[in-house]
């Protein structure tokens, strides 16, 4: 099966210059009276090219070019058929596309000209700057392209933010139940008998003294203290009571707080929040 070989616009307009248009194969020469073109329609072919120089590569490379051995002739030819139909539609978006086109016309008119033998042919050939121009829009689109595949943010990567999730406190702390403070007594007593010794004179004892030891302790550290911490087991169960005495006259007048995370867990001790810890600073 033998395919058709359609004649091309530009090889039309050679021989007839006034077809604007080729359609199945035919030549039109007159744009039909009622047919409406949008003054828009023509940026969608502009959107293509970034400019002559883009134009004109494109037309290079669909006719398999080598750009350091261009056709002037044929490419100008091409070129101005582009040129006409954007002429045609919007004039203003032509301007810089007809410079280019007076480059390539005096450029058609040197390579007529006969030119004088030299041994330097690229300084004598009109084409050189065109060429120059060529290939350094070429290289600067090509790394244009690879940059514009290179991953982009907010295109092709986008940063995942995720907020703070608000904490909300379900269960209360559980009250501390008296029982268990006399049975974690009751331990510290038990461990204090391990260190009982005699003594030939022991130092007199203050609750007073002991309550701002405790507290000053107890101030020392940032959240929580130990039940047990607060007692010094070699003063023995004297010693233990006094501290006992101590804590509970703390709490009495509210400069400390018991504090319990379950049932049966370890009892932990804080000074308390508000106007007591001011309070003690001046009663010490």
């Amino acid at each position: 099966m033998t395919q058709i070989e359609r004649p091309r616009l530009h090889e039309v307009r050679k021989t007839e210059h006034e077809t604007i248009a080729l359609v199945r194969g035919e030549a039109v020469r007159e744009l039909p009276t009622d047919l409406y073109i949008p003054p828009e329609a023509l940026e969608v072919f502009l959107e293509t090219f970034e400019g002559p120089l883009d134009l004109l590569l494109y037309l290079i490379r669909r006719e398999n070019l080598d750009i350091l051995d261009i056709k002037v002739a044929e490419i100008t030819e091409q070129y101005m058929a582009y040129v006409d139909l954007m002429t045609a539609m919007r004039l203003e978006l032509a301007g810089e596309y007809l410079v280019m086109a007076a480059m390539l016309a005096e450029i058609k008119s040197r390579m007529l000209l006969p030119r004088p033998v030299s041994d330097d042919a690229d300084e004598d050939d009109p084409r050189a700057e065109l060429i120059r121009r060529l290939q350094e829009y070429e290289q600067i689109k090509a790394a244009a392209e690879s940059i514009d595949e290179l991953p982009r943010l907010e295109r092709d990567i986008h940063l995942v933010r995720a907020g703070r999730p608000e904490l909300v406190r379900r269960h209360a702390d559980p009250e501390v139940d008296l029982k268990e403070v006399l049975l974690a007594l009751a331990d510290v007593l038990r461990r204090a008998e391990m260190f009982q010794r005699h003594s030939v004179q022991l130092e007199p004892l203050s609750v007073r003294e002991r309550m701002s030891d405790v507290l000053e302790r107890v101030n020392s550290v940032r959240d929580f203290l130990p039940f047990a911490a607060l007692f010094r087991l070699e003063e023995g169960r004297r010693g233990v009571v006094v501290t006992f005495l101590a804590v509970l006259e703390l709490m009495r007048e509210s400069l400390l707080e018991l504090v319990q995370n379950q049932p049966f867990a370890p009892i932990y001790v804080r000074a308390a929040r508000g106007e007591g810890t001011h309070e003690a600073g001046e009663r010490e």
